[in-house]
């Protein structure tokens, strides 16, 4: 539904030298192009040619005249040089990194080697590092000397022991959101979608925030079971909260190598925070109405179906009161120039009627109380749609379903609590927790891109997004989860690394993004391979980063 664009005007042949009249263009590759051709007189359609052209081909558009007394005309596309296969590059990145490995694996096996192994734990001493790892809040403990329950019913007497797979969930989706924000090699699919719809890089940062909600769930479980006060704990979720904020404004929005940090035009929306605040919310909202015995599963409840979500009734009625108040501003607040409920791009899209509604009531919202100049001002809606407006996909009214999304993950966190050790308990209700996420989505989309009732939109933050997004969360975590602490097939390396020091390699990654070795001049910028190369090189640095921190028992917590 967008306007057509003006791409060129061919002139008119000359007849005399028989020499056709030529126009030379670039096209975009991203996604199917409809080529319209007017004559100049009258304005008269010729013809329309709807065809996806190939990276670096070469076309011709060849227009001849059949009949002058009819006028009719004949458009053939013909392909002069061949599209590239743009694709190559990856494969190649793919086959050395199982090449590495490859090579890792062999050294596990010369791992079962004694005298090997006690050489290398000789020197690398893991049980310190495991030691010091497993006395950080935020993961579950596998015993509770506080408990006065002499014999609790879901706690084992194993030893202390941190879930590897929920920083393998971190790392993985810490990793990729790295990769992406450097770049993805300037492939689209690892570029944010236009406006509706998911690419790999709209998957990350909502997975991200379900496990912060997850490990929220299990940090204040551990926290209230040695703090004396909730007080104590309310003034650690502020003052995390409050950190994450300040180093999003501060540290991350800014581009230093601009110029000093400048209020006129500071970004005030961002990735941590919406973090902080989320967790603020989350955190704060589950510390004020939990209660003793909820996790342990000693509450009697009246369907023991539900025994793991019916303690938490007042949080859920809290949460669906936020999700009444996302859908009432969206739907009905009067937004200036713009018809109510819109949820289109602006710009050229709706045939041009609303070119100044881009992201509808969210960004009325954002422009009312933040300003335009304290949003992002280079939204991806712009490349496509040709927006002119500034829009921010961290702006307020989403952060609302954030809320939503960090809260399902605190649901995962006490599931894990509550069916301490029952794998197949847990496993079971990751998968139904998913299925249910997964209907709810199909029936806010009708499993249809544009024509949902709520399309899936990670610029909005839209609920289907949500659930779409906890849904893939579900799974995925049940499969970590699965192969790292179930069947201990998987030790989670490489991602468990980041994962234990997300902060630090978030924010690392965001303000040495500009600096070598991270990134350097190319030779042809218009390459897959040599940005790939670059956004491997660079992500893959912060990973061995991650390991030698971790190997150093250096770990950045807020």
């Amino acid at each position: 539904q967008c306007l057509y664009q003006f791409l060129a005007f061919v002139p008119p042949s000359n007849g005399s030298l028989r020499q056709p009249g030529m126009a030379a263009v670039m096209v975009d590759t991203q996604h199917p192009l409809t080529l319209l051709l007017n004559g100049s007189v009258g304005d008269r359609e010729l013809c329309k040619i709807q065809y996806h052209f190939g990276e670096f081909g070469n076309y011709s558009l060849v227009v001849k005249t059949l009949s002058t007394s009819t006028k009719t005309v004949s458009c053939d596309l013909v392909i002069n040089e061949g599209p590239i296969n743009s694709y190559i590059p990856i494969l190649f990145a793919f086959l050395v990194y199982m090449g590495i490995l490859a090579i890792l694996i062999v050294g596990r096996l010369f791992m079962k080697i004694d005298p090997v192994r006690k050489w290398v734990y000789k020197k690398l001493n893991p049980r310190e590092t495991d030691r010091l790892i497993n006395s950080e809040l935020g993961s579950p403990n596998t015993t509770d000397p506080i408990s006065s329950d002499p014999t609790p019913r879901l706690w084992s007497a194993a030893s202390r022991q941190r879930l590897r797979s929920l920083d393998t969930f971190r790392g993985l989706s810490l990793i990729i959101m790295v990769f992406v924000n450097y770049g993805g090699g300037k492939y689209w699919f690892f570029k944010h979608e236009s406006w509706n719809g998911l690419t790999v890089a709209d998957l990350v940062f909502p997975w991200f925030v379900f496990i912060m909600g997850t490990s929220t769930s299990l940090s204040l479980s551990s926290m209230l079971r040695w703090e004396s006060s909730k007080w104590k704990v309310l003034r650690k979720i502020l003052w995390r909260s409050f950190l994450l904020i300040l180093l999003g404004i501060i540290v991350v929005n800014p581009n230093y190598c601009l110029g000093p940090l400048s209020w006129d035009n500071l970004r005030i929306p961002g990735v941590l925070q919406r973090l902080g605040f989320t967790y603020l919310v989350v955190a704060a909202l589950e510390l004020l109405f939990t209660r003793a015995g909820a996790e342990s599963g000693t509450l009697e409840t009246p369907c023991p179906a539900l025994q793991d979500i019916l303690p938490s009734w007042p949080q859920w009625i809290f949460i669906l009161m936020l999700e009444v108040i996302w859908l009432c501003l969206t739907f009905l607040l009067p937004v200036p120039g713009c018809p109510r409920g819109y949820l289109g791009p602006g710009g050229i899209g709706d045939f041009g009627n609303y070119p100044n509604c881009t992201g509808g009531a969210a960004g009325y919202i954002d422009r009312l109380l933040l300003g335009e100049k304290h949003i992002y001002q280079h939204p991806s809606s712009s490349v496509i749609y040709q927006t002119t407006m500034p829009y921010d996909p961290e702006g307020i009214l989403g952060t609302i379903n954030t809320v939503f999304m960090a809260f399902l993950g605190l649901q995962a966190g006490k599931i894990i609590l509550f069916y301490k050790d029952q794998h197949k308990q847990i496993m079971s209700r990751f998968f139904i927790w998913s299925i249910v996420m997964g209907v709810i989505s199909a029936i806010l989309t009708k499993c249809s891109k544009e024509e949902g009732l709520i399309p899936i939109n990670k610029n909005l933050w839209s609920i289907s997004y949500v659930t779409t997004m906890s849904c893939f969360a579900f799974i995925l975590l049940l499969l970590i989860y699965y192969l790292v602490d179930v069947k201990r097939l998987w030790s989670g390396a490489p991602f468990f690394y980041p994962g234990m020091n997300s902060i630090l390699v978030y924010i690392g990654h965001e303000v040495f993004e500009n600096y070598f070795p991270f990134k350097w001049k190319m030779q042809d910028s218009q390459s897959h391979a040599e940005h790939l190369t670059q956004n491997l090189t660079a992500t893959t640095l912060w990973v061995i980063i991650s390991y030698l921190l971790y190997r150093r028992r250096i770990f950045w917590k807020i």
